[in-house]
């Protein structure tokens, strides 16, 4: 994948992304992300499974990294609201993929579906994220 200098800065992570891990690893034309990240013990539950908030916390991140591809300068980006669907767990030592797809790219809100995926490519979660975009 060749980035322009815009993509560069698009799929720059914010703070708490790197503190996760969460790595953007393909932008797929205009409407869809790619992001992945290595479930550590320190981001599972008492079962030893990916924290439901960490989850979601993905989803967020990549929906919101898709909708900074869509923006213009100095515009910013805020979740406007979010509802998660868990299939199965997502175990310590794996990597899980989420693929953020654009279900409607407007000027003021966008609406993304993000599916989690576990290694063997089985569904582990579903996303319907809303985006709002904000001017300065």
């Amino acid at each position: 994948m060749t980035l322009t200098a815009d993509e560069t800065i698009a799929l720059a992570q914010p703070p708490f992304a790197k503190l996760l891990d969460i790595r953007t690893i393909e932008a797929n034309g205009e409407d869809e992300v790619v992001a992945e990240l290595f479930v550590r013990e320190d981001l599972t539950n008492r079962n030893g499974m990916l924290h439901g908030g960490a989850i979601m916390t993905l989803a967020d991140n990549v929906a919101g990294t898709a909708t900074y591809r869509q923006m213009a300068p100095g515009q910013y980006t805020v979740t406007m609201e979010s509802k998660t669907n868990f299939f199965r767990p997502i175990p310590l030592g794996t990597r899980v993929r989420a693929v953020a797809r654009g279900l409607h790219i407007g000027r003021r809100t966008m609406v993304w579906e993000v599916s989690l995926y576990l290694e063997d490519g089985r569904l582990a979660a579903k996303v319907t994220q809303t985006q709002m975009v904000m001017n300065p």
